[in-house]
């Protein structure tokens, strides 16, 4: 790339991460801007598995490949289907190439392979403001930063990048789960451990579900999914009172099945609120000089069925290729856009067909034909 352009990355989240690393790997450099104040601000989320074909692949345009295996967790990718009486109707610890590896310990090793100042911690976007030179001041609760040439909305969800290209606003999905957690669930409650398996368990009955993900040093997330109003859990559950969330979800999954109560029971004090939301299938924009996206902020799709972080780590690699190889880096942008736009299609159709079937009271049978077609 003959010239370079001044770019900001707006999210420190594995793609935006990801795109700063490959970049920094072919000479050109960025500066990440992050709302968080630190590393460990805010609960990061659970294990993530990894494709081949786009977050590994990223990672090894990144260089960290080696270093993602040794920390990848080969021997938790099981899955457990139950019905609501803890009764296992799928159950299967095959090891495939997708392995887990914790939310956080993928954003310390992206963190750990840039630059010291290549983040800038606690900056939390407002406004992205043009200048008439076809600039862009980057506008943050405490200051004004700039110009940049190119400005790469990696800010998930809530982007404020995206509204420079598109009016499009997610839309809640009508689910909403309730993220709870176990501790040292091996040493303190071997049972459930068990019952968990190694990997994925999920419950489905009466048009709900319990679903339960291992992570690194036996920590275990817990989540309870409900298709319900978007204001509802606000105005029903106190999340100020742990104590109050955990009875009110006990008495809402009354007549399953006590260990599967306990999933509830036993968790701890840190829990949050999750509604689901997505832009629409095939979500694109006009392209605009010095304005993309990726991930979240491009394409945010349900988890059923979605493929979120391998989407933004894929697209972070294609974009910083293109960026590198382009004679004109934004010839190379309008490219990237028009070929993420359809790479994305089919994981946002397969998230919208599983987020239309989700809690119904068909979804362990539709959950079991889906597993045993992936392993026949």
């Amino acid at each position: 790339m003959p010239t370079q352009p001044h770019i900001a990355i707006i999210g420190a989240g594995p793609g935006g991460l990801t795109l700063a690393r490959i970049l920094h790997l072919n000479g050109i450099e960025s500066t990440v801007f992050e709302a968080d104040s630190r590393t460990l601000a805010r609960p990061q989320g659970g294990t993530l598995d990894l494709d081949l074909a786009s977050g590994q692949f990223a990672l090894q345009q990144a260089g960290l490949i080696g270093e993602f295996r040794r920390l990848a967790c080969y021997e938790d990718q099981g899955m457990r289907l139950l019905d609501k009486h803890a009764h296992a109707h799928f159950d299967d610890a095959v090891t495939d190439s997708r392995p887990e590896i914790c939310r956080s310990q993928l954003r310390d090793l992206l963190i750990a392979s840039l630059p010291q100042d290549a983040v800038e911690w606690g900056h939390k976007l407002q406004e992205v403001r043009p200048r008439e030179e076809r600039t862009y001041d980057l506008v943050f609760e405490d200051g004004t930063v700039g110009p940049f040439d190119l400005v790469v909305g990696a800010d998930g969800t809530w982007s404020r990048v995206r509204r420079m290209v598109s009016s499009y606003t997610p839309q809640y999905t009508g689910v909403t789960v309730i993220e709870l957690g176990i501790d040292d669930i091996d040493t303190r409650y071997p049972s459930l451990s068990h019952l968990v398996g190694h990997g994925n368990m999920a419950a489905y009955g009466d048009a709900k579900a319990l679903m339960a993900q291992r992570n690194a040093n036996a920590h275990v997330r817990v989540y309870a999914a409900m298709r319900v109003p978007e204001d509802w859990p606000a105005r029903y559950f106190d999340f100020s009172n742990p104590h109050d969330v955990r009875d009110k979800l006990l008495s809402l999954y009354g007549g399953w099945a006590p260990p599967l109560l306990d999933l509830i029971r036993f968790s701890h004090d840190h829990l949050q609120r999750l509604p689901l939301y997505a832009l629409p299938v095939g979500h694109r924009w006009t392209n605009r000089k010095g304005i993309t996206l990726l991930g979240d902020a491009a394409h945010v799709m349900s988890p059923y069925g979605g493929s979120g972080v391998n989407n933004a780590m894929r697209d972070a690699a294609e974009l910083a290729r293109l960026l590198r190889e382009s004679e004109d880096w934004e010839q190379g942008i309008e490219i990237y856009e028009s070929e993420m736009f359809e790479r994305v299609l089919d994981s946002a159709r397969d998230a919208w067909s599983g987020i239309a079937t989700a809690l119904s009271h068909m979804e362990l049978d539709i959950m079991l034909e889906a597993m045993q077609r992936l392993h026949a």
